[in-house]
């Protein structure tokens, strides 16, 4: 009887013993998943909520096409195309086993122009990634062909490109984006941001069906702006046109053309050559992007002794109808030589820029104090951007010392010792023929009636800016008839310099020819520059001139300007001169 109580008693402390084990065990796995429930929801509650978001939570953009970049009349010089993209999620690849695909991995990487081996190391280097670019901005075609081959894990995803439709013409001017549409060059950089605007975003939750159930914030897109150019693509087909063919014949380095508006400044063409084509630039050397208007220095040569003869009037050592004596043809300054080809004797002001006497600059130069020449140099806007806010323009060199010789005031006269860009040199001849105003080139279409007056200031006076315009009009035609144009008054200038190296001068020339028409009435600059002509001839009468008259006629045709020479007659008499005021000497004059 006590063996069997003493049995049972055992059993039963046995049985109290699991029973409160069991217990122990349950309360401290209950009390365990309270601790973590507790730390999860309180200590650290993000984790979680980052999980549900990964399941509910989405966001879908609505991006925005980059703006329209058109000329002065709408035409379009670049525009955004729809385009696709391959990209590869490499743990989808990974899960599939979609490697093994060998010939479909083979035409992927053939239609891509990409090596097979490369592509899949790519692939393989992160398997546990979700996204890799394996070709950005495909043709339609080459994106049916990669849809078609159905490898579990390359996607198709639908962005623009940039496409320009005018290509080399105007490449130099509007520029590019790289791949992601960002602005590299021209326009595009200069105005990147005005271009791209921002895309908008929708954040949402859905449920497990993937319906929306909770619209959780939406920005809004904004709108990418179109600029509007104040190039006309009619003009600057035109000048591309002359000036390739010019550098080609001449067998030049490089050449520029500037057309510019003279009463607003609105450059109506710029360009260069050799150019390049922005949807293609593959293997094209970097310095080809360069526009060469706007960066490219110079020194002008003869196109700079208008501005001589102007400083001359407006100091008042000279009157328009002053004679100068160029005899014998050269003069001593300070040990150095100054000369002209021949003897031309006594030569009226008008004379001195239709037989571009270096003799008869030189002695208007020295007929003023220095610091005042120098200054109608600055005032012309040399040393200074011209206000177009390209990315890379140059402001010259123009130095502004104390001591200046004789003789390097003389060369300063006829466009040595200093250097400018074509665009300087544009903005220069619109201030002769808008009457003496400069004003700022602006690549931008602007309104006539809303030019600000801190954009304009008046630096010649206008009675003298007419008097050399239509001196410029004889030297053409009395000089340079390669530059006329059938129809219409024109006034302009040649130039030829000689680069400079290192300790001196080469053996390289730079052709210029700057004018302006109809002259009744002037319009129109166009500024021609023909870097390193290779072949005989190298003059700016004889390889820019017939560029610049091309160029001009063009130019005045797409204007619609009326032809102006049968006015010619009326205004030679209005200023014709007596003899007696064309033989008063310039001695007479001082005295």
């Amino acid at each position: 009887m006590n063996k069997k109580s003493a049995k049972n008693n055992k059993s039963l402390n046995t049985a109290a013993w699991r029973y409160y084990l069991v217990l122990a065990v349950v309360a401290l796995i209950y009390l365990s998943l309270m601790a973590r429930t507790a730390y999860i929801q309180i200590i650290e509650p993000d984790m979680l909520k980052k999980q549900g978001d990964l399941r509910s939570l989405r966001v879908t953009a609505n991006t925005v096409q980059r703006g329209l970049i058109v000329d002065r009349n709408g035409a379009e010089l670049a525009i955004s195309v729809p385009v696709e993209t391959v990209w590869a999620d490499p743990k989808i690849i990974m899960d599939n086993k979609a490697l093994a695909m060998t010939k479909h991995w083979q035409a992927l990487a053939d239609v891509l122009d990409q090596d097979i081996n490369k592509l899949i190391a790519r692939v393989q280097k992160n398997p546990r990634k979700r996204f890799i670019y394996l070709a950005r901005k495909i043709s339609p075609a080459v994106a049916n062909y990669v849809k078609e081959l159905k490898i579990p894990g390359i996607h198709l995803r639908r962005e623009s490109k940039r496409f320009y439709p005018t290509g080399e013409i105007s490449a130099h001017l509007i520029g590019f984006t790289n791949v992601d549409d960002k602005g590299i060059e021209g326009i595009e950089r200069m105005y990147d941001d005005l271009l791209t605007g921002t895309g908008g975003a929708k954040r949402f939750r859905k449920d497990a069906k993937g319906r929306k159930i909770e619209i959780i914030s939406v920005l809004e897109a904004k709108q990418a702006q179109n600029i509007t150019l104040s190039i006309d693509q009619r003009i600057q087909a035109i000048a591309y046109k002359e000036l390739k063919g010019a550098v080609q014949a001449f067998k030049a380095t490089s050449g520029s053309i500037v057309v510019a508006n003279v009463h607003t400044g609105e450059i109506l063409a710029m360009t260069n050559s050799p150019s390049y084509n922005p949807n293609n630039r593959r293997n094209t050397a970097i310095h080809r992007f360069r526009n060469r208007a706007i960066t490219d220095v110079y020194e002008p040569g003869s196109t700079m002794k208008p501005l001589t003869v102007l400083a001359a009037l407006e100091f008042g050592s000279v009157k328009v109808n002053t004679i100068i004596n160029t005899s014998p043809g050269w003069m001593r300054l300070g040990g150095r030589r100054v000369s002209d080809p021949v003897n031309r004797g006594k030569l009226s002001i008008e004379d001195i820029l239709v037989y571009s006497s270096n003799v008869g600059t030189t002695k208007l130069a020295l007929s003023v104090p220095k610091d005042y020449l120098l200054t109608k140099f600055f005032d012309a806007g040399f040393a200074e951007d011209t206000g177009t806010n390209l990315v890379g323009e140059s402001a010259g060199i123009m130095h502004d010392r104390n001591r200046w010789s004789k003789f390097e005031l003389a060369t300063l006269s006829w466009g040595a010792g200093l250097a400018i860009t074509p665009a300087q040199l544009t903005r220069f001849y619109m201030a002769l023929a808008n009457g003496g105003i400069k004003r700022k080139l602006s690549i931008i279409k602007i309104d006539k009636q809303n030019i600000a007056p801190e954009d304009q200031e008046r630096i010649f006076s206008e009675e003298n800016s007419i008097a050399i315009t239509h001196m410029l009009e004889a030297v053409v035609d009395e000089h340079v008839p390669k530059a006329k144009v059938d129809g219409y008054r024109v006034g302009g200038k040649t130039g030829t310099s000689i680069k400079a190296v290192a300790g001196g001068y080469g053996n390289e020339y730079v052709a210029f020819f700057a004018g302006m028409a109809p002259i009744s009435n002037p319009e129109i600059v166009v500024v021609v520059v023909i870097n390193e002509p290779g072949g005989d001839l190298y003059y700016g009468g004889d390889i820019a001139a017939p560029v610049f008259s091309r160029v001009m006629k063009g130019a005045l045709q797409v204007l619609n300007i009326a032809p102006d020479a049968k006015n010619r007659h009326a205004a030679n008499q209005s200023t014709e001169t007596t003899g007696a005021e064309k033989a008063i000497t310039a001695e007479e004059h001082h005295a």
